[in-house]
């Protein structure tokens, strides 16, 4: 009889790792559902359905390979995992006693599953560890930093209770986590009140109360206009604002030129109903969510904008109320102690190489600026990076410029990449490690944050199909290769986990019944008369001290945005249900048979002066660079914007269903590799030409 069974594990098709139930037979996975144990039900989203898809397609690196050939000439040599392991550790043995482990460079996409490879670098002493929020999120992590002493992601949202939110381009129903997406339905649908303001329709538009089509680039005049309401008609919440917020005289001085009627000059939102939405939202606190975004790598001014929109948050009282912004409880506010796998080495005390935190101490070194990368390699300043680890990451094809990316690859010593997919940035590879997938592998513990900490657990649903090892086993094997084996102890995934849950008393084994631990019947919420920010005063920050120390104002003059030049467009980019991470899931067997390629929407206005109609092949130019993608015409775009998705235009032609297929976004968004106040590439700072081919 062919054996049946659930495994319960989390999924890996974007960053939202979701938990889910994934059903086996004979050893052959049928299909994957969300975890009903934590949603009440089987929902997820397109992306985690096609995992099935993603795990029985051949087209992904299926054994160590060595280059055999000219970087970028796709030429390589299958080896045995020894003999790539030993490769990889002879040279950085020699690039550790030429240069020092400060020397070696290490990326991935960040996230609470990165304890491996941050581990190895403490391991060897290097502290160049880097994600990819530099294209992200940096501005938004760096500006509450400053306000409340908190990341982005260590508070959450009462979504289910909120009664208003106000949402700047965060596209929470395409972009999106399934939890989440199913929360803000519920708060719609039990009365609670969504604005939406983007500069475009989409499917999160559709289902707000108000939606705004706003000038692009200029959301901070309208957060500033709404701090202006609120605090010059008294809107805010007194009591909150008088107990822990700093700065109110000073951001009440600052605000008064930012009237509604000047921020309808440079929004297009009307005056009256910037006004209702301050209003509106001031009848409904301190229930309010203002959503302070997740992508948030968009212009120059992001860091003060991200800035501005937790203040308002603040005015509004919401920090720990119910509908509000609620900070995250872990697994000590349980009362239980979970072991990282960092803790174990010491930690590195070498200065970083991008600044972050030292010439720029306002830009926390947790997420770095891989945007200075390219520029440290090139000048060897501030000391020279010769080795160069891709972890489930591909810079190629998600930040501007590759071109200055593969020119700098060309004067490393080595440059490794670690995936379960073809990657742009391992086709520039020495070494290409093939990791199991995330159905073949299990991971270190993550704690599920929220008012009800939970534990969950991915884990290995069936064997790796090919000849792929998880990262803890290469990790580990590196690790013992370059002497610092002391480091990972364990012999296997499953005894580092049941390390983790020393003292707890839970197991593994604990993991199999619903695939997470409920830490607390009880919702845990913090006492609203003792809350404690981690800033140097211990309050909400509007005016911070650090950062006119650092030369940073607190919240800077608004600067109106360039007007794209005579015959250009402003390039924005975003994401669809099918394809978050286009890279990750754009040659998907099933995603990409149903969305194949990206398309440039374009208003009808544009359409005009361009002298293109739907459907039409165009070439879209910047700076010397062009792409060619077919056109549609959408009254539902701002007239200045060329809108695009995300992860198209894919150069590696072994990944032969999106090969060739849509235009890249970050080729045109040339000369982006800059550091913003908030730590951010200034990405939709990009104007286009288009032509009609």
């Amino acid at each position: 009889m062919t054996e049946k069974k659930v495994v319960y594990s989390l999924c890996c098709m974007c960053t939202g790792r979701c938990p889910i139930m994934v059903e086996v037979e004979g050893g052959v996975i049928k299909h994957i559902w969300g975890n009903p144990h934590v949603f009440g039900a089987k929902s997820l989203c397109p992306r985690g359905a096609a995992g099935v898809a993603f795990e029985y397609d051949n087209e992904r690196p299926q054994y160590p390979m060595i280059r055999d050939g000219e970087r970028g000439s796709g030429k390589w040599r299958r080896v045995s995992w020894d003999e790539a392991l030993d490769f990889i550790a002879d040279k950085l043995k020699t690039i550790i006693e030429n240069y020092g482990a400060k020397a070696i460079a290490l990326s991935d996409r960040g996230g609470p599953h990165t304890e491996l490879q941050k581990l190895f670098l403490r391991s060897i002493g290097s502290p160049n560890y880097f994600t990819h929020h530099a294209t992200c999120s940096n501005s938004v992590h760096n500006a509450h930093m400053s306000v409340a002493g908190h990341a982005r992601n260590t508070v959450g949202y009462d979504y289910k209770n909120c009664k208003y939110m106000v949402v700047f381009g965060r596209n929470l129903l395409e972009s999106l986590i399934t939890g989440e997406a199913r929360n803000v339905i519920e708060m719609i649908n039990s009365g609670g009140k969504m604005v939406y303001i983007d500069v475009r329709w989409n499917y999160t538009a559709s289902k707000a109360y108000k939606f705004f089509i706003i000038n692009p680039g200029t959301d901070y005049a309208l957060a500033l206009a709404l701090i202006n309401v609120i605090l010059n008609q008294h809107l805010y919440d007194a009591d909150f604002v008088n107990k822990y917020v700093v700065g109110l005289d000073y951001l009440r001085s600052f605000i008064q030129p930012y009237t509604p009627e000047w921020a309808e000059k440079e929004t297009g939102i009307p005056a009256e109903e910037i006004r209702k939405i301050a209003y509106e939202a001031a009848d409904a606190k301190p229930s309010v969510i203002f959503h302070p975004g997740w992508m948030t790598a968009w212009n120059s001014q992001d860091f003060h904008f991200r800035r501005a929109i937790y203040i308002l948050n603040a005015l509004m009282g919401s920090y720990e109320a119910k509908g509000g912004i609620v900070i995250s409880k872990g697994a000590g506010d349980a009362g239980v102690k979970i072991k990282q796998p960092t803790s174990i080495a010491p930690k590195v005390t070498e200065e970083r190489c991008d600044g972050a935190g030292i010439k720029y101490p306002w830009i926390r070194a947790q997420w770095g600026m891989l945007q200075v990368l390219p520029e440290v390699i090139e000048t060897g300043e501030p000391y020279p990076v010769k080795a160069y680890i891709a972890m489930r990451h591909d810079p190629l094809a998600s930040m501007p410029d590759p071109e200055v990316w593969i020119k700098a690859f060309d004067k490393l010593d080595l440059v490794v990449a670690i995936d379960v997919n073809w990657s742009w940035t391992a086709w520039y590879a020495d070494v290409i490690l093939p990791e199991a997938t995330y159905l073949e592998r299990t991971d270190n513990i993550l704690v599920r944050k929220g008012l009800k900490p939970q534990l969950a657990l991915r884990q290995k649903v069936i064997e790796p199909r090919f000849d792929a090892k998880s990262r803890f086993q290469i990790f580990k094997a590196l690790a013992e290769r370059l002497g610092k084996g002391e480091y990972f102890p364990w012999k296997d995934e499953i005894e580092m986990v049941n390390w983790q849950l020393e003292g707890t008393g839970f197991t593994f084994e604990d993991f199999s019944k619903k695939g997470i631990i409920d830490l607390t019947k009880d919702p845990i919420w913090y006492d609203r008369n003792n809350l404690k920010f981690n800033t140097p005063s211990g309050k909400i920050e509007a005016y911070s001290e650090f950062l006119e120390k650092a030369g940073v104002p607190s919240l800077a003059p608004y600067e109106r945005p360039e007007s794209p030049p005579e015959g250009m467009l402003r390039l924005v980019s975003g994401k669809v249900a099918l394809h978050t991470q286009g890279r990750t899931t754009s040659n998907n067997p099933y995603l990409n048979e149903i969305y194949p390629e990206n398309h440039l929407y374009i208003h009808p206005e544009a359409s005009k002066k361009f002298g293109v109609k739907d459907g039409d092949l165009v070439e879209v130019s910047s700076n010397g660079v062009s792409e060619k993608i077919r056109v549609r015409v959408s009254p539902y775009v701002h007239p200045e914007v060329a809108f695009m998705l995300h992860g198209f235009g894919d150069p590696v032609p072994v990944r032969t269903r999106s090969f060739g297929r849509g235009a890249s976004d970050v080729r045109l968004m040339k000369e982006k590799l800059k550091v913003t106040v908030g730590g951010n590439c200034p990405l939709f700072e990009t104007f286009v030409k288009i032509n009609k081919i």
